[in-house]
């Protein structure tokens, strides 16, 4: 086994001995029966795919069965394995803009290990040669333009920030004017942890993305939501939020390592329609990992079919 599938594995490990094992408990080899697919939808609900999802997922299988005339678990067994592997996506291709730098907003609650992904984001494109900048437009918290500029002093990388309590959509634009100056190409924006349940936090993060728009027609060129992996459904109805109010094109899903809920993953994709960008599988600077489809889906269901 590659390392890159091994670093999955073992990401995934908790999703896939404790919620995906159940399932394959479930669906073990017997007659196909009624009680069988109740079991089922109590077992995927249970792995974090949320009640719509399983809903869609099961009425296909069902209608597969009725038609191709399944009579054993085997064959649902099979079929499950291809209708998940069809919900997971591969991520886009992430262009830059060639006409100055590339804005990228990064959003979430506090604790969803937002500030710490910018710092891997911004180590990713370093070296990946690319030059960046920090704005750390998280005004509210003393702790938030801390970290920043501590991972800021680590990595290389300027950091620009303004006056505690101060205008953190005016933050982002002197980021962007003084990145268009310097000829930077990356410029990753920190915003304040929003609770998707109040408004005017909410408002202020529109504000935040109106002002990047002024700085540079066009940005922000994204809008990344880091999701918790640890909160399961949960988060669902925060990134719904957040998609409503900023129009997120991507998520970062992190802790996965840490997590039993990486089923969430189909859920994201299936209710919210927004690719996985990246996904965290550890604490080090290097456990922030381009989404693999691929290796997603083996590392979730490995022994699946055994």
């Amino acid at each position: 086994m590659n390392d890159k599938l091994e670093k999955w594995r073992s990401g995934l490990a908790r999703t896939r001995n404790t919620t995906f094992g159940r399932i394959a408990s479930v669906l073990g080899f017997s007659d196909l029966e009624d009680e069988t697919w109740e079991d089922l939808e109590a077992t995927l609900i249970q792995a974090d795919l949320g009640v719509e999802t399983v809903g869609k997922l099961l009425a296909g299988l069902k209608e597969t069965a009725r038609l191709e005339g399944w009579t054993k678990t085997d064959q649902l067994r099979a079929g499950l394995v291809a209708c998940l592997s069809d919900l997971i996506l591969p991520p886009p291709a992430l262009g830059t803009n060639p006409d100055g730098p590339t804005v990228i907003l990064v959003v979430g609650v506090n604790g969803s290990g937002k500030t710490t992904s910018i710092a891997k984001l911004g180590r990713r494109y370093k070296e990946g040669g690319f030059t960046v900048a920090f704005a750390a437009a998280d005004t509210y918290r003393a702790a938030a333009v801390e970290q920043l500029q501590t991972w800021g002093d680590r990595l290389g990388i300027r950091v620009v920030s303004g006056q505690m309590g101060g205008d953190p959509g005016a933050v982002a634009y002197d980021a962007i004017q003084s990145s268009k100056a310097r000829g930077e190409e990356v410029i990753l924006v920190d915003t304040a942890g929003r609770l998707h349940t109040r408004y005017n936090l909410m408002e202020e993060l529109k504000k935040v993305h109106r002002v990047c728009g002024k700085a540079l027609e066009g940005a922000p060129h994204a809008v990344w939501l880091v999701m918790d992996a640890t909160t399961g459904q949960n988060a669902l109805q925060q990134a719904k939020a957040f998609k409503e109010a900023v129009s997120v094109t991507g998520v970062i899903l992190t802790k996965l390592d840490s997590s039993a809920r990486g089923g969430m993953a189909f859920a994201i994709q299936e209710e919210l329609g927004l690719p996985i960008l990246f996904a965290g599988l550890g604490e080090g600077p290097d456990d922030l990992e381009p989404f693999d489809q691929q290796a997603f889906i083996d590392s979730i269901l490995a022994g699946f079919n055994n």
